[in-house]
């Protein structure tokens, strides 16, 4: 299947054919058709596989073919929620390059920086909005933004929108639209949480998932290290002097840690730049250019980029530190062999973090390829001591205990 077959309009096909889009991945072909009929849509699908498109390109559309597109005061007729930034500045890109051509006005607004230049832009008169949801409180309450008019609602990356706590924003947000709209939703994965959330937003949905729940894509290479914890700085050095790595997302667990892994790896002669939530917008940004530019070879990251950077062939992912919440593991690595292409993703495990990776491997039903062959391999008798054996704790309690519990793993398995 091509997008000529999926009856785009020729001013998003010529942007999108300009793009380099030829073939489109499953969830732009199970998804496009949905939404061009106009029916809610609950999508699940990993990250990386392409649901930006899916949802823009038809929305454009639409609208492009609206008999009201030319009215002289424009009004907000699209809005896109999404829990990040970076995301938001991504998505409002993808509209950018997707519409270049219908003459449809977007505006993209977040938290974290003046909202000046963001009111500016909203006052001239947009058709699209991309938020994240606490600056859209803010200006709703400051009666900036009006929300009467709005037909096609998007909530992007709902588990994680969960996972930071904005679930009342949301439903707030809900609360102010019309009934009468299109609906779509779309979250990596469904635990009964936002199964519940969708249910409150969807009118009579067709779903759509294009691969199982929480599963990691099969062309990421990935493989497992065994090291201890003062050595992980020694072996990332090493790895990265791999001239196959050209660039490379480091994860850490902290702020703290992603500045000072930044500073070690820049003293070692690798150019790296930290990301997380302490940065300015600005830094933020910059930083996120020139790893996407590649004069800067490594970013390291806390969570909050690990479903908000979208870089074309990131060849590496590294968890320096492995995550305690198993589905983290995913988002993470879904950063690189995004949209069928390859991609690599190394662990690197200590004796503390060897419960995470049977967590992680029972999740993705896999195990991952242990790398033995290192110079700073744990000793065997530690390994064996060491690994957790298969069997689960009894009751939550005991999870709690041994201080493995989450309250959004009692979900992970639901559907």
């Amino acid at each position: 299947m091509t997008f000529n077959d999926l009856e785009i309009i020729t001013p998003i096909k010529q942007a999108i054919t300009e793009e380099g889009y030829t073939t489109p991945t499953p969830i732009q072909q199970q998804a496009i058709p949905i939404v061009l009929e106009g029916t809610d849509l609950l999508g699940c699908a990993q990250t990386g596989t392409g649901k930006t498109a899916a949802f823009a390109i038809p929305i454009l559309q639409h609208m492009y073919q609206s008999p009201f597109k030319n009215t002289h005061r424009r009004k907000i007729k699209a809005l896109i929620v999404t829990p990040t930034r970076e995301l938001a500045i991504q998505i409002g890109e993808s509209f950018e390059a997707y519409g270049k051509y219908t003459q449809l006005k977007h505006s993209v607004i977040f938290g974290g920086v003046s909202q000046f230049s963001q009111v500016q832009q909203l006052k001239q008169g947009i058709d699209i909005l991309v938020a994240t949801p606490g600056r859209l409180l803010d200006l709703m309450q400051q009666n900036i933004v009006h929300l009467n008019d709005i037909e096609y609602f998007v909530l992007d990356e709902a588990d994680r929108m969960l996972d930071m706590g904005f679930v009342h924003d949301v439903k707030r947000i809900i609360k102010a639209l019309p009934a009468k709209r299109q609906s779509l939703f779309f979250s990596a994965t469904m635990p009964l949480s936002i199964v519940a959330l969708a249910e409150t937003i969807l009118k009579n949905p067709r779903k759509v998932s294009v691969t199982p729940e929480s599963t990691t894509a099969e062309t990421i290479d990935q493989s497992l290290y065994y090291v201890s914890k003062d050595n992980k700085r020694k072996l990332l050095v090493d790895l990265l002097s791999d001239e196959n790595i050209n660039t490379a997302l480091v994860f850490t667990r902290t702020k703290y840690g992603a500045d000072k892994l930044s500073r070690i790896l820049n003293k070692s002669g690798i150019k790296a730049e930290a990301l997380h939530s302490n940065k300015s917008q600005q830094a933020r940004q910059n930083a996120l250019k020139s790893f996407k530019l590649k004069t800067t070879k490594v970013l390291v990251a806390t969570d909050i980029a690990s479903r908000g950077i979208d870089v074309d062939e990131l060849s590496c992912v590294i968890n320096y530190e492995i995550p305690n919440i198993s589905e983290t593991y995913v988002h993470r690595i879904g950063r690189t062999g995004r949209a069928g292409s390859s991609g690599r993703a190394i662990s690197m495990c200590d004796t503390d973090e060897m419960v995470y990776i049977r967590d992680i491997q029972k999740l993705i039903a896999m195990r991952i390829k242990v790398v033995a062959d290192h110079p700073y391999q744990l000793d065997k008798s530690l390994l064996t001591e060491t690994i957790p054996q298969a069997k689960q704790p009894a009751n939550q309690q005991q999870r709690r205990k041994n201080g493995n519990y989450s309250r959004k793993r009692r979900f992970s398995k639901s559907s």
